[in-house]
C-alpha cells in the first residue's frame, strides 16, 4: 500500500509515491537501490537511550586525557582541548580551529539539538522550532569528524609507539564508545517521521 505523498530519491530523483510501511521495513528505490524510508520500531526510545549515552562518553572524552607518554622518565598526557591549545601555539591556528570546530563544537552541537528533539518527544510534547532544529542537524551532520580525529590519533599512535612508552588515556576509550553510540542514534533518529510531525503543525 502506499501513502499517496510523492517523494523524490534523494539518490536519482525518480518521483515515487511513499509506501505504508509495516513495523521495521524498510522501501528503497527501485531505480537506483537506495534506502528511501525506514520503520524503526520505539525510535523515540532507541534515539534518547543512544544520544544520552554519546552525551555522557562526549563530557568523560574531553575531560580527561586522550593519551600519556612516557620517555627517560618523563610523563606528560593531554586532553582534547589541550592538543587544540598546543597546535595553536605552534602558529597552526587554522588546523587547532579545525580540529576544534570537528570534533568538539560541531559534536557537541549535535548531540545538544538531538536531546533538544528527543527530550520533549519522549514526554509527548512536539519541541519549538522543530523545522529549523532539523534543517540544522542535517547541515551540521556532515561536520562531525569524530571517527577522522580517532583514525589520526592511533595511526600517530603507532607512530610513537618506537619513541616512547605510550599509555591510552580514558578519554581514547571514551571516543570509541562514543563512535558507536553516535553512530546508533543517528540509525534510530528517524528524520523522515520527525518532518512528517513539522508538517502536521504547519
Amino acid at each position: 500500500m502506499t501513502s499517496g505523498v510523492l517523494t523524490a530519491c534523494h539518490e536519482c530523483d525518480l518521483l515515487q509515491r511513499e509506501p505504508i510501511l509495516p513495523p521495521g521495513g524498510v522501501a528503497r528505490c527501485p531505480r537506483c537501490g537506495a534506502v528511501l524510508f525506514r520503520d524503526i520500531p520505539d525510535s523515540i526510545d532507541r534515539g534518547l537511550a543512544f544520544t544520552l549515552g554519546a552525551a555522557f562518553l562526549f563530557i568523560i572524552a574531553n575531560v580527561f586525557p586522550i593519551v600519556g607518554l612516557e620517555a627517560a622518565g618523563i610523563k606528560s598526557a593531554t586532553s582534547l582541548y589541550g592538543a587544540v591549545e598546543s597546535i595553536w601555539k605552534n602558529n597552526m591556528e587554522g588546523v587547532a580551529a579545525l580540529v576544534f570546530i570537528t570534533t568538539i563544537l560541531i559534536p557537541a552541537v549535535e548531540l545538544s539539538l538531538m536531546l533538544y528533539v528527543l527530550l520533549p518527544l519522549k514526554l509527548g510534547k512536539v519541541p519549538q522550532g522543530l523545522a529549523p532544529i532539523l534543517r540544522t542537524l542535517q547541515s551540521v551532520r556532515p561536520w562531525s569528524m569524530t571517527q577522522v580525529f580517532i583514525l589520526g590519533v592511533l595511526v600517530a599512535l603507532v607512530k610513537l609507539v618506537h619513541l616512547a612508552h605510550v599509555v591510552p588515556g580514558i578519554a581514547l576509550w571514551s571516543f570509541g564508545g562514543l563512535i558507536l553510540l553516535l553512530t546508533g542514534a543517528i540509525a534510530s533518529f528517524n528524520m523522515h517521521d520527525l518532518w512528517s510531525m513539522v508538517k502536521e503543525d504547519e
